[in-house]
């Protein structure tokens, strides 16, 4: 049987979902495969109490911090 030794990491946190869409659309531009992660509640308002994730797999991490770091330079 096989094991999946993929994992993911966080690479931003939002209370609202459209951010984290934004973000994981900017990724998918660039070639990272990214999702959301806690945004499946039918109370919007949760995501003050739980934080909605923009994850990557862990071997695209630091080109995604890249990534994101260059955006906030073209701010």
């Amino acid at each position: 049987m096989a094991t999946d030794t993929q994992s993911f990491k966080t690479v931003a946190t939002f209370n609202e979902r459209v951010p984290a869409d934004m973000l994981v659309a900017m990724l998918g531009d660039n070639g990272i495969p990214a999702g959301v992660f806690g945004a499946d509640s039918s109370y919007p308002s949760l995501g003050y109490a739980r934080p909605i994730e923009v994850k990557v797999n862990e071997s695209d991490y630091e080109a995604a911090m890249s990534i994101l770091a260059a955006a906030d330079k073209a701010e």
